[in-house]
């Protein structure tokens, strides 16, 4: 046994991020060995609008084991394939980013690069056409991939949509199970050695003192630890995202759920709707600097379809990350390590990216800085390349319509972003940097999407036979076509599988 062994966590905060890393803890390090505590107020309410996930959230559930059908039950959870676009690049004009991939590549040449060679020589229709996730999306039904690559279901992916406080819930179960053990109170005061200016112990109300050696602050944006404690300091990236508030509605649905989320740009801001089995979750993120929260919160309420379940919840919060993820012997996750607006639904993934690379990284007592600084440095690259992304809708825009897009369309934007852009602008092309969440299929998504359409394709593209390229363009729209029409509707699918409930 290693006598470095750490043999005490203590997590600070509970909601999605601490349930998630009390559920990955515990299932990787318990075993009876580590202690593993979180502490929690019932007093303090959790932020909890995000409802809407990325493709790798299956890839956490199936490291824990969870079966599906059941956790999408117990979360009240439908299916995502992808994100609906409405009046981001002008008024009156929507597409669709999917997950999954477009076409099929020939002799490692992208298909897109296929597409825009053959728009040269005949009309084709819209990129979406060419991908299983989005038409099956448009048609509101929903299979699994298939296994094996020589079926065209195999060509797509998928996330969920659920309810954030029962997945809370479902995973502190989880963890209780596995030995998790859950303190209800406030902290009041942190203990930091004099000496290393590590956190020794948290004091709880009620004279409470819980001691740790690794502490995990899931506080939220407070950071009770990462920030109040140890003043790591933060990077603030609201001039290039320049919400900063919004507004979270539920509503009852109007009919059964789509499998896609909808984002669609208001005035100074945009308004998500995600459905749910028993409802539909709606809000309103905008900019405090070209609109007041009455005016942001009629345009919600004007925009929602159904009757609302609850009064609006206004939320104010500063786009960007924590200079140190890990400082110390604290590591910060979910809104306390950093929050980029959910355009793309990349919260969750965040907090399921810290975890991994924690657990990949996880210290001794002897807290090498070599561990500590692989995974700020890791964490600090993917963060900004998520900022990238999400800048890219904003910056992508025809509109002129307000002063709010206005801004955005000339705003400045990161060097990195610059790079990006320039290359697609070029012919067409997207290299994939380090620490990159969103692939190909997304970037192609919005800058065709967004009117960004390339000079000029990759010469590569000439090396096939022009009617060789012909007959696979017709034959992935048509297999898609045959696929998806065999596909059931999306809730059925859902009873069908025992994931609904009451089934």
């Amino acid at each position: 046994m290693n006598p470095n062994r750490l043999e005490r966590i203590v997590i600070i905060g509970g909601g999605t991020a601490g349930w998630m890393a009390a559920a990955a803890l515990s299932r990787y390090l318990g075993h009876g060995n580590t202690d593993i505590c979180l502490i929690e107020s019932d007093e303090i309410g959790t932020i909890g609008v995000g409802e809407a996930t990325i493709p790798p959230i299956r890839t956490f559930n199936g490291l824990l084991g969870i079966d599906e059908s059941d956790f999408l039950r117990a979360t009240r959870g439908t299916y995502k394939l992808g994100i609906e676009f409405v009046d981001w690049g002008r008024v009156g004009h929507r597409y669709f980013h999917p997950f999954g991939r477009y076409g099929r590549d020939i002799a490692g040449i992208d298909f897109h690069q296929l597409y825009l060679r053959e728009q040269t020589r005949r009309s084709l229709p819209s990129i979406e056409n060419f991908c299983m996730s989005a038409m099956a999306a448009k048609a509101g039904r929903f299979s699994q991939p298939a296994p094996t690559p020589e079926h065209p279901e195999y060509e797509f992916n998928y996330a969920y949509h659920f309810d954030a406080s029962l997945y809370a819930a479902y995973l502190r179960r989880y963890s209780e199970h596995l030995g998790v053990r859950r303190l209800e109170g406030k902290v009041v005061d942190v203990v930091l050695d004099p000496v290393s200016g590590f956190v020794q112990a948290v004091q709880v109300a009620g004279a409470r003192r819980i001691e740790g050696e690794l502490f995990i602050d899931a506080s939220g944006f407070r950071g009770l630890l990462i920030e109040q404690a140890l003043a790591t300091g933060y990077e603030e990236w609201g001039h290039w995202l320049p919400c900063d508030r919004a507004i979270a509605v539920p509503s009852a649905n109007t009919g059964p759920p789509d499998p896609f989320t909808r984002s669609t740009a208001r005035s100074a801001g945009w308004q998500w709707r995600i459905p749910l089995q028993h409802r539909t979750g709606n809000g309103h993120v905008y900019s405090s600097r070209y609109q007041d929260p009455p005016e942001a919160e009629r345009i919600l309420l004007k925009n929602v379809a159904g009757e609302t379940l609850a009064a609006p919840r206004h939320l104010s919060f500063v786009t960007g990350r924590r200079k140190l993820a890990w400082n110390r012997n604290v590591v910060a996750l979910g809104l306390s390590a950093g929050f980029i607006e959910p355009l793309e639904s990349t919260s969750i993934h965040l907090i399921q990216l810290g975890i991994a690379k924690l657990l990949a990284l996880f210290p001794d007592r002897r807290f090498d800085p070599v561990e500590r600084d692989e995974y700020n440095r890791s964490l600090q690259t993917t963060f900004e390349a998520v900022r990238d992304f999400v800048i890219l809708h904003y910056k992508l825009t025809d509109r002129t319509d307000t002063d709010f897009w206005s801004y955005c369309r000339n705003m400045d934007i990161p060097e990195t972003l610059e790079r990006k852009l320039a290359l697609f602008r070029g012919h067409g092309r997207n290299l994939r940097s380090e620490g990159e969440l969103f692939g190909l299929t997304s970037w192609i998504a919005v800058m065709l999407g967004q009117g960004v359409l390339p000079e000029d394709y990759d010469p590569s593209a000439d090396a096939l036979d022009e009617a060789k390229v012909a007959d696979l363009i017709d034959h992935v729209q048509r297999s898609i076509r045959q696929a998806v029409h065999g596909f059931p509707a999306h809730f059925e699918y859902i009873h069908r599988h025992g994931a609904a409930v009451g089934t």
